[in-house]
């Protein structure tokens, strides 16, 4: 994490959550982190990012299923700055980091980082 933060970034923004999930939970753990490292770093927050579909959870497919069912499924909100942080609770195929993020380069940003509070490995630990 000290690396990414070490980087420049104009706002800090999230992968935001299905309603449906959004539902479920109760709070958003991909906004909670980001406004964590808000506090920590002093650069802004904004919701950049608009989830046009609620996905059924996509924890089974693979990578090439999630590219093909998260293709379109975000677009940006109103322009983005240059350079925007992207925060995610945890990424699996990257799929959807990078859907997010060609939604905001499309935009307008230029450089999209993105940061993790967890990687999970498929099939690692017998699962």
């Amino acid at each position: 994490m000290a690396a990414v933060l070490d980087r420049e970034a104009d706002v800090i923004t999230w992968v935001p959550l299905s309603r449906v999930r959004l539902a479920e939970r109760g709070y958003d753990q991909a906004r909670a982190l980001a406004r964590r490292v808000s506090r920590l770093t002093g650069t802004p927050t904004s919701a950049l990012l608009s989830r046009s579909t609620d996905l059924p959870p996509q924890a089974l497919r693979g990578a090439e299923e999630r590219r093909r069912a998260l293709a379109g499924a975000f677009s940006a909100s109103r322009p983005p700055p240059p350079r925007v942080l992207l925060v995610d609770d945890v990424m699996t195929t990257g799929a959807t980091a990078a859907e997010c993020a060609k939604a905001l380069k499309i935009a307008g940003a230029i450089d999209v980082e993105v940061l993790t509070a967890g990687r999970a490995l498929r099939g690692a630990w017998g699962a």
